[in-house]
């Protein structure tokens, strides 16, 4: 084939992207496009749903205007990003049964709580588990009509590939799965339905190829016939790999609406509380995961109370509280203002206290917020190092890792250096780099995911060193 090129697909909630990557260029990507999504209308509040053949619409759309930037007969190789925990129904000839129900559509509560009681361990809202009993109960004949169970990157590669498969990072957001072994979980099965366990494709095994892309998909994508697809896996575990987390002590923080702290281990991790969520990794490992609800989500709240109409309002809110002392004087910001997932408090709110004299100007109010999320998001930080989580070398992400206050105000507080992926779409660099392992696998089956990749993700040669004298309380 020549010089080989990599595509990295990511299917998620807003947009799908894509990116192809080139092993001999220095910053690899070559090319790049984007298409958006939106949610169904008319559904009740809660409800959260999109269909996927406008996913598989989309991808196309994404591809032609890969096709405009490169030659994509040099691709020799596909990965897929997709949004975890969502649920995709397909009958017996592959069609789609009806619209899939998301990670973010909280109208299945009962049923998680239910499931919850029968399994004796939290089976969140947002899993996959809940969705299949909804629909069981209130859609028994589309769940009869239903052959085939899929998560919405394993939709992907079957339309890619025209076989249906599961993979253990993205499996794990199901509720349906045993972490720790790998594997299903037979009797969480059971508890959501008794004929699941039979409309739930193969496993795949660490490594091995989802299939090879279709004459069919070839014809609609303009790519060759024939060439792997990587088995691919969740956004969470494909940023991972995009990000540099593929060694243990690499812990990637994503500053994002809400906000992510996720890592690569050898062994899995298990939270007996709950708060840490325990996935596997889509490359052999496992990947904790922390997830708070408050994050940038309360920086733009104070940005649209104190300057509303200030395109730079974030820059100057910056900089008047790069002028407040650590502390703020004892004014202390709790940011729940949406409730929150860690600690476990759904319905708490946001709480200012130690207010005095000048307590309310912007920029203390701004510093403030900055501690009180950047307090909660380390001390998830410090559960997961109690629960033998190594963390050596912290890399930052999403929009608020622009912020160089809340940058140092993180370093300090961790005493871990920051590094900045420069990549923004590390879901699908991942997906790509993903898939150019699983392609050097079938030469030697003896190379790591880390080895193959982690050269390929460049990061900024600026590094945040923490300061010792200077560290948040």
């Amino acid at each position: 084939m020549g010089q080989k090129h990599y595509l990295g697909l990511d299917v998620g909630t807003q947009s799908v992207k894509g990116l192809v990557f080139d092993p001999e260029q220095d910053h690899g990507v070559i090319a790049r496009a984007g298409q958006p999504l939106d949610l169904l209308p008319g559904f009740p509040a809660g409800a959260a749903e999109q269909h996927p053949d406008d996913w598989w619409q989309a991808v196309t759309q994404v591809l032609q205007q890969l096709a405009e930037q490169t030659d994509l007969s040099k691709i020799a190789g596909v990965g897929v990003s997709g949004q975890q925990h969502g649920s995709v129904f397909l009958d017996d000839s592959g069609a789609v049964v009806r619209p899939a129900k998301l990670w973010c559509d909280t109208s299945t509560a009962d049923e998680a709580q239910q499931l919850t009681q029968k399994l004796g361990r939290s089976v969140p809202v947002g899993f996959t588990a809940s969705k299949v009993t909804w629909l069981a109960r209130h859609e028994a004949e589309n769940w009869q009509r239903t052959a085939h169970v899929l998560l919405p990157h394993d939709f992907i590669n079957y339309r890619l590939t025209g076989s249906m498969t599961m993979e253990a990072g993205d499996a794990s957001g199901t509720g349906w799965f045993d972490v720790e072994a790998r594997q299903f979980d037979e009797v969480a099965m059971n508890a959501v339905d008794e004929s699941l366990a039979g409309k739930v494709p193969r496993l795949l095994e660490t490594g091995e190829v989802a299939g090879h892309v279709s004459e069919s998909a070839a014809s609609a994508l303009g790519l060759t016939a024939g060439i792997p697809v990587a088995p691919g896996g969740g956004d969470n575990m494909m940023s991972a790999i995009g990000s540099g987390a593929t060694r243990s002590g690499v812990v990637v923080m994503s500053l994002g609406t809400s906000g992510t702290v996720f890592t690569r281990t050898d062994q899995p991790v298990i939270d007996p509380e709950g708060l840490i969520a325990p996935f596997c990794s889509s490359d052999g490992g496992w990947l904790p995961l922390l997830c708070v609800m408050n994050c940038t989500n309360v920086t733009e709240e104070i940005r649209q109370a104190y300057f509303p109409d200030d395109p730079d309002a974030l820059q100057r809110l910056t900089d008047l509280a790069s002028a407040v002392e650590p502390g703020c004087g004892g004014v202390e910001f709790v940011p729940f203002i949406h409730g929150e997932r860690v600690p476990d408090l759904p319905h708490a709110t946001g709480t200012i206290t130690g207010i005095r004299p000048g307590g309310l100007q912007p920029g203390v109010i701004f510093r403030a917020a900055l501690e009180g999320i950047t307090a909660n998001l380390c001390s998830g930080v410090a559960r997961m190092k109690r629960l033998g989580v190594e963390v050596d070398a912290l890399r930052l992400v999403g929009g608020g890792s622009k912020n160089p206050l809340w940058r140092q105000m993180i370093a300090d507080t961790l005493q871990v250096p920051i590094t900045l992926p420069q990549e923004p779409e590390s879901a699908a660099l991942g997906a790509a780099l993903q898939a150019s392992w699983i392609c050097a696998g079938e030469e030697s089956s003896e190379i790591s995911c880390h080895e193959k990749t982690n050269r390929w993700v460049p990061v900024s040669s600026e590094m945040i060193t923490p300061e010792a004298t200077s560290a948040e309380s």
